[in-house]
């Protein structure tokens, strides 16, 4: 075992590990965030992605052991003191959530993108998701709700 200490969404975390777990399996079955969602275990759909100092990962692929003394952020730590996250509120205001399955991936992909550039255009948008595969919506309105929240 291997002691992982991270921070994560803006807590000090520590825990006991075993040295080859995925971030994935960490956060979702020792620390309970199942938000993060693992669907093609291959870091292909973006339903698993979360924020590694900043930056979108798919964390089926990461070694838990890569996040010590980091800062990781899931779609759990989106919401602030019982309030949504500007664009959890447009994804539900713009229908952009259907299935669900690949919205905590969209919703990390996105809040990385307006962490660094808050007013994208379009084509923008598109490529910061471009990683994160929707099987229900066609994407037209996850576009834009996270425009929409660029807005804001």
């Amino acid at each position: 075992m291997e002691t992982l200490t991270m921070r994560l969404n803006d807590e000090e975390v520590a825990l006991e590990i075993m040295p080859d777990a995925l971030l994935v399996d960490v956060l979702r079955d020792q620390l309970g965030l199942i938000g993060t969602k693992e669907a093609c275990g291959e870091g292909e759909c973006g339903a698993c992605t979360v924020l590694l100092d900043g930056q979108p990962v798919t964390s089926c692929l990461i070694p838990a052991l890569k996040a010590q003394g980091r800062e990781v952020y899931t779609v759990e730590g989106l919401a602030s003191g019982g309030n949504l996250h500007p664009l959890q509120k447009s994804f539900i205001e713009h229908g952009a959530v259907q299935c669900g399955y690949c919205t905590p991936g969209m919703l990390m992909s996105a809040k990385a993108l307006l962490d660094r550039n808050p007013h994208p255009t379009e084509d923008e948008i598109k490529e910061a998701i471009s990683g994160n595969l929707c099987r229900c919506t066609g994407y037209v309105k996850i576009v834009e709700a996270i425009k929409a929240a660029s807005s804001d």
